[in-house]
């Protein structure tokens, strides 16, 4: 059963994120080591021991639909309860609506731990998270005061309306629409699909945040406007009203998060009880400019999914390493400590190819945790410099919150399913049935690499637009910081590094080459030519950043040496990619070109 990492999140965090300086200087606001202790203590304990044991089984059927009301696997909303009772929920959340206002580091953090607990039950709080910034950022006086205390308590929950039948990934043929009323309101009419607990039964209202157009809109992502439309209307004394016009018309049937409702949602079928057709909504910020606004939603989200694939790798990894200690099969010419005598079937742990496998999965959890904790900071450090007035400070922090969100966001659901999938072969056939529980692990983690922006689509927003950040100055910089990680290293010349060193410096090479070779491919217009190279770059971006972040966690303090070996074994091994991945962004595009023939497709 899963058990908590905390003493090995509370040390990434301080010492690889950065947290440790942050709360030194006061840019953590009232959090010192103690405080972080015991919230990472506490969440573990309510992870592992309340969450995990009770949400692992979502049941075959999951979450189910039955005349617009959704029920939920048996016990979830009881511990959804507990959860926000915990103060779970209003970790982050302005101070002024009764929110902890917390690192959002800390938070990404506890994040992971609830989603190796149970994805699916973590998705809908996840949302309920960015739809507090959106609404706190960019909704007026009113609405904030209408809205965000039950939002940041969880009492109510919000969603994320997007996505149509016919607009996915490319928002600009989006068909809702929202009519003026009139008297400052909107009714919205119109479908939406893929909307995760867009009804639920835990709590008696959910804030949905719509995009729909207005008539006389510009076409394309420029006409969109962004609308706050509540389930149940609230009065003026903050009482349940009226039921809005808008419901779950059916379930989503999925590979994986089977708990989690997945709804097809309909706004103005005039099922309400407002007494007229169209589901009433508030403007959120200008009209037009709603894209603007959902995206303070999506970047949080994207970072939220990131850990989404930790915390599923975290659980798999434990999950594989566990059966691998108890089962036996086949000789080993050595023997693990505690193994039974020579001639004796061995811990399968014992075979070289699985103990590859296990490091494997343990490295690239590793190496996406710190990823995703580092962006969470950079985060909280540029919001931190923004309130200061510091203005150069806080947009160099922005600078590497974009840069490195779309690389947590890609390379630690790949990991997530990387990760998962090893540790299916791990487990043999008992893995392939659902007896072990590692299939769900892998089913449920394949979806993050889709939603929030599949992970090609990272790659092409990291090439297009974030390398280019300042001039190039955003990478160059961040690169710059984990060549001094290397320094460091090479300067201390720790022979249980073992070839650490040169082949951190080989990677840092590749990405430094691959860099300028993306870069001067967009600046020369040969976009096709940067595209072609995005989805390899991004890998090599993050296997680079996590090998340096594992050393560098290695370095901050190993008292038994496991943080060595681990760096180590992804320096020498998994980092022997590098080549690799720089020869497909520098060199593939021709041939990826030449290719469509291969598939019955025209050639350029």
């Amino acid at each position: 059963m899963y058990q908590a990492p905390t003493e090995e999140i509370v040390h990434v965090l301080r010492h690889v994120a950065g947290l440790d300086e942050a709360m030194e200087s006061g840019a953590a606001g009232d959090l010192d080591a103690d405080l972080l202790d015991a919230i990472v203590g506490e969440a573990g304990r309510f992870a592992s021991e309340r969450m995990a044991p009770d949400l692992a089984d979502d049941g075959h059927e999951g979450a189910v639909v039955k005349d617009g009301v959704v029920t939920t696997p048996k016990g979830w909303p009881a511990i959804y309860k507990e959860w926000c009772e915990g103060g779970w929920n209003a970790l982050t959340g302005p101070e002024a609506h009764g929110g902890q206002d917390l690192p959002m580091a800390l938070s990404t953090a506890l994040f992971e731990m609830w989603n190796s607990a149970s994805m699916g039950f973590a998705i809908g709080p996840t949302l309920t998270v960015g739809a507090i910034e959106a609404l706190h950022q960019h909704g007026s006086e009113d609405l904030r005061s209408r809205y965000l205390d039950k939002l940041v308590s969880g009492e109510w929950t919000g969603t994320m309306n997007l996505t149509e039948p016919q607009a996915g990934s490319d928002l600009s043929g989006i068909k809702t629409r929202a009519e003026p009323a009139g008297d400052g309101t909107y009714r919205i009419f119109g479908q939406k699909i893929y909307i995760t607990y867009g009804e639920q039964d835990f709590t008696d209202n959910i804030v949905h945040l719509v995009l729909a157009r207005l008539p006389g809109a510009p076409e394309g992502v420029k006409g969109i406007s962004l609308f706050l439309v509540p389930k149940f209307l609230v009065n003026d004394d903050l009482s349940l009203g009226a039921r809005n016009d808008v419901f779950c018309a059916a379930l989503e049937k999925k590979l994986g998060i089977h708990g989690s409702p997945t709804c097809t949602m309909i706004y103005g079928d005039d099922k309400g009880e407002t007494g007229e057709p169209g589901a009433i909504g508030w403007l959120i910020g200008e009209e037009n400019r709603g894209l603007a606004c959902m995206f303070t939603m999506m970047n949080n989200a994207r970072l939220l999914v990131a850990i989404q694939g930790v915390g599923i790798a975290e659980a798999a990894t434990q999950k594989a390493l566990e059966f691998a200690r108890d089962r036996r099969q086949g000789r080993s010419t050595r023997l693990a400590k505690g193994a039974e005598p020579k001639g004796q079937m061995a811990p399968i742990v014992d075979h070289p190819d699985v103990t590859r496998m296990l490091l494997t999965m343990k490295a690239l959890t590793g190496a996406a945790r710190a990823i995703s904790y580092a962006c969470g900071h950079a985060g909280d450090m540029a919001k931190h410099h923004a309130r200061a007035g510091d203005g150069d400070a806080a947009k160099s922090w922005k600078d590497r919150v974009d840069l490195l969100t779309p690389v947590a966001k890609a390379f630690s659901t790949d990991v997530g399913v990387e990760v998962a999938g090893l540790g299916v072969q791990v487990h043999g056939g008992m893995g392939y049935v659902e007896e072990t529980g590692a299939a769900k692990l892998l089913r449920d983690a394949r979806i993050a690499p889709i939603y929030e922006g599949t992970n090609g689509i990272q790659a092409i927003d990291l090439v297009t637009r974030k390398i280019g950040l300042s001039g190039g100055g955003a990478v160059t910089n961040y690169i710059l910081e984990l060549r001094s990680v290397l320094e460091t290293l090479e300067a201390r010349n720790l022979p249980d590094f073992g070839r650490s060193a040169s082949m951190i410096d080989a990677a840092l090479r590749e990405l430094e080459a691959s860099t300028r070779f993306l870069s001067e491919a967009i600046a020369r217009g040969e976009r096709e030519t940067a595209l072609a190279g995005a989805t390899p770059y991004l890998r090599l971006f993050g296997l680079t950043a996590g090998g340096v972040y594992l050393v560098k966690s290695a370095l901050a303090g190993d008292p038994e040496g496991g943080r060595t070996a681990l760096a180590r074994f992804m320096a020498e091994n998994l980092l022997t990619e590098a080549p690799s991945l720089s020869a497909q962004v520098c060199q593939g595009a021709d041939s990826l070109e030449a290719g469509r023939i291969a598939l019955g497709l025209e050639a350029a």
